[in-house]
């Protein structure tokens, strides 16, 4: 599991950079104002995210268990419903991807809740 969310944080922060550099200069321009704040939204939590991936990957080395492996499945999760729907939207313009979005966001909510009670237990 170790290695897993160590190669998960490290693929979510390269994608999230090279993704943010190519909206910074290859869809300026070429998208809405509106629609370029959409997609560094997703952006923002995919980065943001994969450090929290980092952290569970930390977190894994020194407790092992259900609920850290539970909270980066979800953060994991979260990035590709979350980010990836604002992605899609923005690119395709189909407004309706934008349903998909709230359940990444659940799924980031159940990995900080699963974060917190693993941390409650620590006792």
């Amino acid at each position: 599991m170790l290695r897993s969310f160590l190669l998960l944080a490290a693929f979510f922060g390269f994608t999230g950079v090279a993704l943010g550099a190519f909206a910074a200069h290859g869809l300026k321009g070429r998208l809405s104002q509106e629609y370029l704040a959409i997609f560094h939204t997703g952006v923002t939590y995919q980065l943001v995210h994969a450090l929290a991936l980092l952290g569970v990957a930390v977190l894994w080395a020194h407790l092992p268990g259900r609920l850290t492996a539970w909270a980066g499945g979800l953060f994991c999760l979260g990035i590709v419903l979350f980010s990836g729907s604002l992605y899609l939207l923005t690119l395709s313009g189909i407004g309706k991807l934008g349903i998909i979005t709230p359940f990444g966001g659940l799924a980031f909510l159940g990995g900080w809740l699963c974060l917190g009670l693993a941390a409650w237990r620590l006792g």
